[in-house]
């Protein structure tokens, strides 16, 4: 079933409303070169998103919430553009990409715990047994 409410696409502020991306960072996603491919544009020269570019930007956003550089998203991108035969370039990416936001989650642990063992202590001060 499509996301979008019509057949022409997705205006920008569906788009940014149905991605969770605000409009300037799908400008700029476009500006950087991240998109597969040109966004639509309706006759008045208005961006019309597609599915598989909401797809694309959601994917996206999640690369950049893990923290991974524009610069290695813009290399991902040219990967997928040239086709199947960058497969294995693009597993690598996201295999190096996958072991920097593992160590990201082990640090975020560690500290959960520091922050964890801290409420422990107040709660004891707070409420002495």
């Amino acid at each position: 079933m499509s996301l979008l409410s019509h057949s022409a696409g997705a205006s920008i502020a569906e788009a940014a409303d149905a991605t969770g991306v605000s409009a300037h960072t799908l400008r700029y996603y476009e500006r950087a070169g991240l998109m597969l491919h040109p966004v639509d544009r309706a006759s008045s020269s208005h961006r019309r998103y597609s599915d598989a570019d909401l797809a694309w930007i959601r994917f996206l956003a999640r690369l950049r919430w893990t923290g991974m550089p524009i610069a290695t998203m813009r290399r991902y991108t040219e990967l997928v553009r040239e086709g199947d035969t960058t497969i294995a370039e693009r597993r690598r990416l996201l295999v190096e990409h996958r072991e920097v936001v593992r160590h990201q989650l082990d640090e975020v642990t560690v500290s959960l715990a520091a922050i964890d063992h801290k409420i422990d202590i107040y709660d004891k001060e707070i409420s002495p047994s």
